[in-house]
């Protein structure tokens, strides 16, 4: 049998090492355990929408998670991008953390020519939350039914109706360009500082049809205020399990979703990254958590990353979206 050989320390390393043990010790007793005050999420959209719902449910578990209060601070405004921007520019204490989207952090990329932080080096991706599937809602009073009556209705009257969005650049704006652009159909966009004024004007006749996610659309939709006209996804959504799918309504090629995960300014120490990532794994991963995202909004957890392979997630969804955005033509500045 061959003997592994055994290395051991020098007497001069065995004492240079126990010479540094009380000045390792005083370096771990300055460094205060985090989280040792609340921890601030800023979601950049208003109230009532998807972004601060979901932001809302995983805040609650992960307060019960980390021994401090998790809160939400709502910083709306120019598609998301006015939120990130300040979370971007915040301390990378490890109490200021943003619920950035596919709007704030991919699609501004091709929107803006000069965005005010930048997307990959400004931020340290923590974990995703939930992905977001997006439809198309029309006001009720239009008298469609169905996906093709209203491609008709609109080639019948270009430009004559408006659609509302969460904001310049957000998901649901992009995701009306498309099908606009796919129908070959006009529409005049109506940005609001979230979803949820969407939803109220919309019901009110102010717009007549938005793109954004089950959760927000089933309670009009089961009410008859609004209807539902296509998940833009390959499967229908559980909460809307009579809304066809884009190749079911016709419009194969019709592709339109979100998704919503935190992220931390720039230099944000690793531990807290890391320490933050695994309770929101620990968050998602709950049953009353995960019910409350799918049930009650629609929004399918993300659990099963690590910080690194969200931030190649990242990478992948630049990837994906920037040509598209880029030949739409949308341009916010």
């Amino acid at each position: 049998m061959t003997m592994q050989r055994i290395i051991l320390p020098s007497r001069r390393s065995v004492l240079a090492a126990a010479l540094a043990l009380p000045a390792l010790s005083r370096t771990a007793a300055a460094q205060p355990a985090w989280p040792s005050r609340p921890v601030r999420i800023v979601v950049p959209f208003a109230a009532g929408g998807a972004t601060d719902g979901s932001a809302r449910i995983v805040a609650q578990k992960l307060s019960e998670l980390l021994g401090q209060p998790v809160v939400i601070e709502n910083r709306p405004g120019a598609g998301g991008t006015t939120g990130a921007d300040y979370v971007a520019k915040a301390a990378p204490d490890g109490y200021t953390f943003v619920m950035a989207s596919v709007s704030n952090l991919v699609l501004a990329q091709g929107l803006y020519s000069r965005l005010p932080y930048d997307p990959v080096k400004d931020f340290v991706p923590v974990a995703p939350c939930v992905m977001a599937p997006i439809g198309i809602a029309v006001q009720s009073s239009l008298g469609v039914s169905t996906l093709q009556e209203f491609i008709a209705l609109l080639k019948a009257n270009p430009g004559r109706y408006q659609y509302g969005s969460a904001g310049n650049g957000a998901s649901g704006h992009i995701s009306a360009v498309a099908f606009l652009q796919q129908t070959g159909t006009q529409a005049l966009h109506v940005p609001y500082r979230g979803s949820g004024p969407v939803f109220n004007d919309l019901l009110a006749g102010v717009v007549h049809f938005t793109a954004d996610v089950p959760g927000l659309i089933k309670p009009h939709h089961d009410a008859g205020t609004i209807r539902a006209l296509v998940m833009a996804t390959q499967e229908r959504s559980s909460l809307l399990p009579d809304v066809p799918t884009s190749a079911e309504a016709g419009l194969p090629g019709y592709r339109a979703y979100s998704w919503f995960g935190l992220f931390a300014p720039a230099n944000t120490p690793m531990p807290i990254v890391e320490r933050l990532a695994a309770a929101v794994e620990t968050a998602l991963t709950d049953t009353t958590v995960a019910r409350r995202l799918e049930t009650d909004l629609g929004l399918p957890p993300m659990p099963g990353y690590t910080p690194a392979r969200f931030a190649a997630f990242l990478q992948e969804e630049i990837r994906y979206w920037l040509p598209i955005v880029r030949a739409s033509g949308a341009r916010l500045d």
